[in-house]
């Protein structure tokens, strides 16, 4: 589940005395300048390797968080004995400090910086851990997964932002989809070491990315674009070197940046309340519907209890799953990665959304089934298949693809307020599903899943005649087509 939202949102105008270019140009004037500028390029791209590597164990910290709760159910609510709705609660406040942090996360990141904002969150989510590990009761349970939601609410928004910033045009794509892939990875890995390590062991390995990050960031050079809107003159200049060789020609770039630091004092500010103008209707409809089809489809209480629904459907523990569950994410979502961008991206909404809603209403059946005592010796396959197909298809499409929509979709004046509404309506629906899951399995499994793939159902109804192709257009095309 990696957010993307504009990297200007919330920041203040730049200083006056950076209007002025920079940098002058220092073209390579001898015959073998070229080959000279390449070699130097590659060699310097391990600053931007590393420097994305760092961040992104941010996004790597998300995934532990969000697949913690998946594999520790039992063992937690026997060890502490807590009720369903103890554990609930438990689960679902992760996205309560989530909605937090990303409200917040803006002024953070605009006052401290990108690296700055990133230390935050790896504090405030190795204390969450520390406060989980030595839990006697719901209450410390829950304070601890409080600090680490809001901890990854800020690490979604920057992390995103910081690698959009430092890499180059030729490779932004690339590594701007390693934030999505390191959040399955992260979830992956809390399922498969949650099979064999106790809760709370568990929770300690969620503080070794933070602890590694933080030792990264002081070798990373900071955001030169958040340099420049901020006014240290030498500290930009410096960043950009870093990034891009000694030798190398930065004073095109630099004049990008200012250039669109300049358009940006002449946007005029916008509200969240400024969404709701008719020129902007058709991406604020698109911009949340997606968000909330993507949440209510089930995600989060499918993610964050999974032990429990393999357990009701009749498997002797929730091993099996979870470790499937662990090996397809990866390989999907990877895969997604490529195809977004060679198949587009309303083709891979419909397949992925359609294969939530078959997911879906095979897990629904199946428990049907195993209700009404039909068929019992097949009812945990049944539902291992429907789980996968539902998985497996999320993380194809629905999971990474509307963000990828949300960065297209909206003008630059408004993606601000844009992305505080989406990311609010993201967190909103993962907090609701993530709480009401296990009190809708008590009512009836069958029942749940019948829900979920309703919503998928619809999903499918609003990728087809609703959301747009924007695959192989500029964003100045997608915008005046959307806001015409």
């Amino acid at each position: 589940m990696a957010i993307n939202q504009d990297v200007e949102n919330g920041e203040s105008s730049v200083k006056a005395e950076m209007k002025e270019p920079l940098l002058q140009h220092t073209n390579i004037k001898d015959g073998d300048g070229k080959f000279h500028k390449d070699c130097n390029r590659k060699g310097l791209l391990k600053v931007v390797f590393l420097s994305t590597f760092v961040a992104v164990l941010g996004s790597y910290e998300f995934g532990s968080c969000m697949g913690y709760s998946a594999p520790v159910q039992s063992a937690i609510t026997k060890d502490l004995d807590l009720s369903v709705a103890e554990f609930s609660v438990f689960g679902s406040i992760l996205n309560v400090g989530s909605m937090i942090g990303a409200i917040t996360s803006g002024r953070i990141a605009d006052f401290l910086g990108r690296k700055g904002a990133m230390r935050i969150s790896s504090v405030f989510s190795i204390t969450g851990w520390i406060a989980i590990y030595f839990s006697k009761g719901a209450l410390s349970l829950d304070i601890g997964r409080f600090l680490s939601g809001y901890g990854i609410g800020i690490f979604a928004y920057v992390v995103p932002i910081y690698v959009a910033e430092i890499a180059p045009k030729d490779l932004r794509g690339g590594l701007a989809t390693l934030n999505q892939l390191m959040i399955v990875i992260g979830a992956s890995v809390a399922f498969l070491a949650g099979t064999v390590l106790k809760w709370r062991l568990l929770a300690l390995t969620g503080i070794i990315p933070c602890l590694v990050q933080l030792v990264g960031l002081i070798f990373i050079p900071e955001s030169p674009r958040w340099l420049a809107k901020s006014g240290y003159r030498k500290e930009f200049y410096n960043a950009l070197r870093r990034l891009h060789g000694d030798d190398a020609d930065i004073s095109h770039e630099a004049a990008e940046i200012q250039d669109y630091l300049q358009t940006l004092e002449h946007q005029p500010k916008a509200s969240m309340l400024d969404l709701f103008q008719r020129k902007y209707k058709q991406s604020v409809i698109i911009g949340v519907g997606l968000m909330m089809f993507q949440q209510f489809g089930g995600i989060n209480g499918v993610g964050f209890y999974a032990s429990e629904t393999f357990t009701s459907a009749g498997f002797a523990s929730g091993k099996i799953g979870i470790i499937a569950f662990a090996c397809i994410q990866i390989p999907i979502t990877a895969g997604g990665a490529f195809l977004v961008d060679n198949c587009g991206r309303k083709p891979l909404l419909l397949v992925s959304s359609t294969g939530t809603f078959l997911g879906c209403f095979l897990t629904a059946i199946s428990f049907l089934m195993k209700e009404h005592n039909f068929l019992q010796e097949w009812i945990p396959l049944f539902v291992l298949c429907g789980m996968l197909i539902f998985m497996g298809s999320f993380s194809i499409g629905m999971g990474a693809v509307p963000w990828v929509l949300m960065s297209e979709i909206f003008p630059i004046n408004v993606k601000g307020a844009a992305g505080s509404l989406v990311n609010l309506i993201h967190w909103f629906g993962a907090w609701a599903v993530s709480y009401t899951f296990n009190f809708l399995m008590d009512w009836s499994p069958s029942g749940t899943f019948l829900l979920y793939s309703g919503v998928c159902a619809a999903s499918v109804l609003f990728v087809a005649k609703v959301v747009p192709e924007t695959k192989g257009r500029t964003l100045e095309e997608i915008q005046a087509s959307m806001n015409s």
